[in-house]
C-alpha cells in the first residue's frame, strides 16, 4: 500500500482562503489531512476493484464514475462525475488523448547529456 501524507501547510492555507475560517488550530491541518488520505484510499481501492472486474489495468474516469453512484457514501461527488460518460462494454483500445499544441509534424529536438556529446572541457593548445 502507497502512504501518501498531503502538506498540510497547503491544507491550512486552501482553509484559510475561506472569508468564513479564522485562525486554524494546528492540529486542524493533520487531522484534515488524515481524513483526505482516507478518503482516497477507499476511494482508488474500491475503483481499482472496478478495474480489475472488467479485467483492465487502468482506473478510468468512468470506473470512479460506477463506485460514486454504487454507494450512497459518495453521493456528494454525483454532480461532478455524472459530465463522466459512461464506457460501453468490451474491449476497447485506449487512444492517448492529444494536446492542442500537439501534431505529429511537430518534433522537439531532446538535449543530449554531457556524456552523451562527448563533454568535458575542450584543452587549449599551446603552453599558459
Amino acid at each position: 500500500m502507497v502512504k501518501t501524507k498531503f502538506p498540510t501547510a497547503r491544507i491550512k492555507r486552501i482553509m484559510q482562503a475561506d472569508e468564513e475560517v479564522g485562525k486554524v488550530a494546528q492540529q486542524t491541518p493533520i487531522a484534515v489531512g488524515k481524513a483526505l488520505e482516507l478518503f482516497m484510499i477507499q476511494l482508488v481501492s474500491k475503483s481499482a476493484d472496478v478495474a480489475k472486474d472488467k479485467g483492465s489495468k487502468r482506473v478510468t474516469a468512468s470506473m470512479l464514475k460506477t463506485v460514486v453512484e454504487s454507494d450512497e457514501q459518495w453521493d456528494f461527488l454525483r454532480e461532478i462525475v455524472s459530465r463522466v460518460e459512461t464506457e460501453k462494454e468490451g474491449p476497447k483500445k485506449e487512444a492517448k488523448p492529444k494536446m492542442e499544441s500537439e501534431s505529429e509534424e511537430e518534433v522537439i529536438p531532446v538535449k543530449k547529456k554531457r556524456s552523451e556529446r562527448g563533454a568535458g572541457r575542450k584543452k587549449r593548445g599551446g603552453a599558459q
